[in-house]
């Protein structure tokens, strides 16, 4: 089964300094028939002006993935962490316990284009935890590349869940194929671009929920970055 879920159809909110589309319920967005997919809980597309950004804030219990589009992500943690997010890089916190963090846009001039994705976590109450690493832009040009993993297979960073993250970039008139047995579930995020799966043409910020399906073929008709998830 493959249900679309249409960029048009999301929470959108426009806060001057923020431009936010919300693909499940999220703050003041409520969509009950949206409100998660499996593990899936939060699909947040941001886009933060220059000079702004999140103030220090608090999450417990949530995996928490960021994945940089374009501009650089300035991050503090109450871990002691600081570090700057750029293209290429993903960031992981296991809130666990509890985690504060800000995240501000450093720049004077460029925006900053972002996904914010939050997963459940295998169980209540586990250690908080952060990591970044930096992922070859070339190692997903035309094939899969995990970036998150709960095994963390292939260099995949290791989450509190059975799930796994990969993101694939796919040139026009080219695809990729992925194999889902029937027992897994999958979600995909066009980023950008446009591809074709299963006779469904998906456009950047469209999403696609996938069930009791053996498989999937991402065929691209533009240049396309896409994010799959492979869930319990």
């Amino acid at each position: 089964m493959l249900t679309v879920r249409r960029t048009d159809e999301r929470g959108t909110f426009d806060h001057g300094w923020l431009q936010t589309a919300h693909t499940f319920s999220f703050g003041d967005y409520h969509d009950p028939k949206w409100t998660q997919f499996r593990a899936l809980r939060v699909m947040n597309e941001d886009t933060v002006a220059p000079g702004q950004g999140f103030g220090m804030h608090g999450h417990r219990d949530m995996e928490i993935i960021t994945v940089v589009l374009s501009g650089t992500l300035s991050h503090r943690d109450s871990l002691g962490h600081e570090a700057a997010l750029k293209p290429g890089e993903v960031q992981y916190m296991s809130a666990g316990t509890g985690i504060r963090h800000s995240e501000f846009n450093p720049s004077t001039k460029e925006p900053v284009h972002l996904y914010q994705i939050w997963l459940l976590p295998r169980q209540a109450g586990l250690t908080p935890r952060y990591e970044q690493r930096p992922y070859s832009v070339s190692n997903r040009q035309g094939r899969w590349q995990a970036v998150a993993a709960g095994d963390g297979r292939e260099g995949a960073i290791p989450i509190q869940q059975d799930a796994t993250i990969l993101l694939g970039e796919i040139a026009a008139g080219q695809s990729l194929t992925y194999d889902l047995p029937k027992s897994r579930h999958a979600w995909l995020q066009v980023m950008s671009g446009v591809v074709t799966v299963a006779g469904n043409e998906l456009f950047m910020g469209d999403g696609l929920a996938v069930s009791d399906q053996a498989g999937l073929t991402v065929a691209a008709t533009s240049l396309a970055l896409v994010i799959l998830f492979d869930l319990a």
